[in-house]
């Protein structure tokens, strides 16, 4: 069984899904990594914070470690979704 995809490079909506196809290994990386090691490294991060410190900072450092893996994925959702 074979399935070929076809683009229309110079319309605007194919360029986004044919982009969305090309990235989608990468997405599926960053989603393992998010379901599978993102709350042993932030609890392990949060481990070392400062007795002061509070829940929102947990939640700060969850969101930094997930955009640090799109950055790292070259995944820029600004160019997969309008």
């Amino acid at each position: 069984m074979k399935a070929t995809l076809k683009f229309d490079l110079n319309d605007y909506d194919d360029q986004r899904a044919h982009l969305r196809c090309v990235k989608s290994i990468d997405m599926a990386i960053v989603l393992f990594e998010i379901l599978n090691n993102l709350q042993k490294k932030v609890e392990f991060e949060v481990e070392n914070f400062e007795a002061d410190s509070t829940p929102s900072d947990g939640v700060y450092a969850s969101f930094r470690r997930i955009r640090e893996l799109c950055e790292e994925n070259g995944i820029v959702i600004d160019d997969l979704i309008e």
